[in-house]
């Protein structure tokens, strides 16, 4: 055999093999199947190019084709694809999917659901307005497990500045406390009509959804003689058993 006879064999041999009509799907372990053309059903999404026909995939033992993906929530996007059937529950979880496997039909959809709706329309959009919210989530959350060091709970002061006269007071209210400075973490000042509990709501829920117990009260400062009492601060407090 010649060198060139060699390579078109390897180039025929590496080839991908035509798809059967019928797909046998492998997804995280768990196990699918479809058929071609469902999977072809949006031209544009990250499917319709896996099984393309020109692009060599991955099988398991069994031949079955194998997506490395979390697949509890593959069966909701399947069913789009075969009915255009929307889920009823896992709202988030199933638009995560969706978004990887860019199929832009199912992401509008769920994301005018009310679910997603309220979330990214009203609660994202407001917090795009304060001020490095998702960085002071990242730092209460680490200081808060510096110091659960043979501790039952870790609590941390924040202040919540809503508006720019909020902002002007800050030098004296921070000041008048007594904790450490230094650790107090500040939110604020944001142009939006939604209040402090509004914002003290989002705080507790997005450090929840990380699997955290926490709890917001306000800072109770003893007011003495010609004080003044500022009603910015809040106590957060983890527990951690």
């Amino acid at each position: 055999m010649s060198l060139q006879d060699y390579k078109s064999a390897v180039k025929q041999s590496s080839a991908p093999t035509p798809l059967p009509p019928v797909v046998h799907l492998n997804v995280g372990g768990q196990l699918f199947s479809t058929s071609l053309g469902t999977l072809r059903k949006h031209p544009g999404s990250k499917l319709a190019e896996m099984f393309n026909g020109q692009t060599q995939l991955q099988r398991d033992a069994q031949g079955r084709f194998f997506i490395d993906r979390d697949g509890g929530h593959f069966n909701a996007v399947l069913e789009f694809l075969r009915s255009d059937r929307l889920p009823k529950e896992n709202i988030l979880e199933v638009h995560k999917e969706a978004l990887f496997y860019n199929i832009k039909p199912l992401i509008k959809l769920l994301e005018d659901t009310p679910q997603m709706f309220g979330e990214l329309v009203g609660r994202q959009q407001f917090l795009s307005r304060v001020p490095h919210y998702k960085e002071n989530i990242e730092v209460l959350i680490h200081i808060a497990r510096a110091e659960a060091i043979a501790a039952r709970h870790s609590t941390i002061m924040i202040c919540v500045l809503q508006t720019e006269e909020d902002l002007g007071l800050y030098e004296n209210a921070i000041n008048s406390l007594e904790a450490d400075k230094e650790s107090v973490v500040t939110f604020g000042p944001w142009k939006a009509v939604l209040s402090v509990k509004d914002l003290l709501d989002c705080v507790q829920t997005d450090i929840e959804s990380q699997g955290y117990r926490v709890s917001i009260k306000p800072h109770i400062t003893e007011k003495g003689f010609l004080s003044k009492s500022y009603t910015c601060f809040y106590k957060l407090t983890f527990t951690w058993w």
